[in-house]
């Protein structure tokens, strides 16, 4: 492998090792998901702003721009409020389980966005054995259905936010700038979202040692987890990037596993059914040369 694709891979799976986090950190910080999700984006809005000030890149843009970038934005924030929802609802395992299909989603969605409304067999073929390893866990830990089909529809969302902010990223819009305003809308989301979901319009203020664990959440699995997908998403495919993304319920559910103990421990067909992820990742550059043949 040339040096250039190591790193980009590397890069993503560091990215994808601080995203596997975010769901213990959801269950560890004692807020509502909404109100996680609205201090996570605006702690990492300003951090983004300041980047950018210094950096020198000009947050000024047209307002078509500001726009786009504000609602991908708030998809993410649905994303995230999904997400966190799950986790509480479910295990962090679960929640993490079901993220993986987000490759069938992309899969389906990016030919339509781009314009190609081609679909590639390969992927496809990926896609819908990540789907029955995912239904393999959902049959044995069917006491989690809610908390599994929240996560579902997270990985919906996910999938919409990767293949939109590829064609953001095709613009030349720097990744400081792009996350300032994105996660400017997704704190616009969370807070619109606020009054439907919870109690009362203002957001609760977190204690001391939540306010610890909402910095380490914003700050490494935020910003600079986003800074370093934006970087690689410039050089590897959306479907690249959920396909490394796929290792993010392995790395969540060892770590929850370590910091929850036997909270976190799932029955056997759990495990067969990630056990299943890990060798479809594994898999996947063999199967894309055999299907380019």
């Amino acid at each position: 492998m040339p040096r250039s694709n190591l790193r980009n891979y590397l890069q993503l799976h560091l990215v994808v090792l601080a995203w596997g986090l975010t769901a213990i950190l959801g269950k560890l910080i004692q807020l509502p998901p909404v109100d996680l999700v609205l201090w996570r984006t605006a702690v990492a809005a300003l951090c983004f702003c300041l980047l950018a000030c210094a950096m020198g890149h000009p947050l000024c843009l047209s307002w078509r721009r500001t726009l786009a970038m504000l609602a991908v934005g708030a998809l993410l924030g649905l994303h995230w409020v999904l997400f966190f929802w799950s986790a509480r609802l479910a295990t962090a395992s679960v929640c993490l389980a079901a993220m993986p299909t987000g490759m069938l989603w992309a899969s389906l969605i990016e030919p339509l966005i781009d314009g190609s409304r081609r679909w590639r067999p390969a992927e496809l073929l990926v896609g819908v054995v990540m789907v029955g390893a995912v239904w393999l866990i959902y049959q044995v830990e069917f006491r989690y259905w809610l908390g599994f089909s929240v996560a579902i529809g997270a990985a919906v969302l996910a999938a919409f936010f990767a293949t939109l902010s590829k064609q953001l990223v095709a613009r030349d819009i720097h990744w400081s700038v792009m996350g300032c305003y994105q996660m400017a809308g997704a704190c616009l989301a969370a807070l619109l979202a606020r009054p439907v979901l919870e109690v009362g319009v203002l957001p609760v203020v977190p204690d001391g040692v939540s306010a610890v664990w909402l910095g380490v959440l914003a700050l490494v699995c935020t910003v600079a987890a986003y800074a370093g997908f934006m970087d690689a998403l410039r050089r590897v495919s959306v479907f690249t990037v959920n396909v490394v993304y796929n290792m993010e319920p392995v790395y969540g559910i060892l770590l929850a596993a370590f910091v929850f103990g036997r909270a976190e421990v799932m029955s056997a067909g759990f495990y067969f059914g990630a056990g299943i992820i890990i060798a479809v990742v594994l898999a996947v550059p063999w199967v894309r040369r055999w299907a380019e043949r």
